[in-house]
């Protein structure tokens, strides 16, 4: 398990970086206390979340880093179809396992970056999906488990930023649905700000998930509605595979994304999402068209 209950990336006031532990009883206290000048953090001396880290001074945070970069992460794993109301909404059957699929390294985005839409995804099918991201601690295969929650460093918020189009237009993506492609554009995986040890929330399996945009509620799910569960996805996805410490799993989301709507509000140019999870904070990301 990690030495840390919360991790985050933050400036100090001498705009020096650093990793740390916020002083807080719950992560959804960091903005406020952010904003009044008034969050601290106990400094955890190492290059990176999931190595050797040493307690050092208490320090007052200036701004918030992102937790995770690319170099950070090996890959992205994510889980479609794992909220029981979106399968519905989708008019799709449960899948027996833990449907699998893969973003790049270059997905990554911290939780208040824009969210650059190249040319090719700007066909009107921009999609959002408020998600639960477990990242893996602990390199592990054929896990058990039983086992899961030794692999697993924390938790944080995602959006699985997703251009419909590619994903399911015969036109653009064939006869069977594709999804690498058309999920694993630069940027479209925001994640953060925080990261939340099992230790906090054990296997996240109550956990209200929340999405906005432009400030209007489009999904709000407890985590209580995933067909697959932490222990599940995490076993499934080792088994004959290696997770790599670092590995983030996008585990799905839930009912209320555009393209299950019988007429869809698809994200426009400048549209601001944001997705929170209870215990985890949020992630506020503005699509940009460029």
């Amino acid at each position: 398990m990690a030495s840390w209950s919360r991790i985050i990336r933050f400036i100090d006031f001498s705009n020096n970086e650093h990793l740390g532990e916020p002083c807080v009883d719950n992560a959804d206290e960091i903005e406020n206390l952010l904003q009044s000048n008034n969050l601290w953090a106990v400094e955890l001396a190492g290059s990176s979340p999931f190595g050797p880290l040493t307690r050092g001074a208490k320090v007052r945070v200036k701004s918030l880093g992102h937790i995770l970069k690319s170099s950070d992460v090996p890959i992205i794993r994510c889980i479609g179809l794992n909220y029981l109301a979106h399968i519905r909404e989708g008019g799709r059957k449960p899948p027996p396992y833990p449907s699998v699929f893969i973003k790049p390294a270059t997905s990554v985005a911290g939780f208040d970056e824009d969210v650059p839409i190249p040319e090719i995804a700007q066909d009107g099918t921009l999609d959002y999906e408020g998600e639960l991201a477990i990242v893996i601690g602990k390199e592990g295969r054929d896990i058990p488990k039983d086992s899961v929650l030794e692999h697993v460093a924390g938790y944080c918020v995602s959006n699985d930023v997703s251009a419909r189009g590619w994903q399911r237009d015969p036109a653009k993506a064939g006869g069977v649905p594709q999804w690498c492609f058309s999920k694993g554009f630069d940027k479209f995986a925001p994640l953060g700000p925080v990261l939340v040890s099992p230790s906090v929330l054990g296997a996240a399996a109550d956990l209200h998930l929340r999405t906005l945009v432009n400030g209007e509620k489009r999904q709000s799910t407890s985590t209580r509605d995933l067909l697959f569960g932490v222990e599940d996805i995490v076993s499934f996805c080792s088994q004959g595979t290696t997770l790599q410490v670092g590995t983030v799993i996008l585990t799905g989301t839930p009912s209320g994304v555009a393209m299950g709507m019988r007429d869809p509000k698809y994200l426009e140019d400048g549209d601001l999402v944001e997705v929170s999870i209870a215990g985890l904070g949020s992630v506020r990301n503005r699509m940009i068209f460029k």
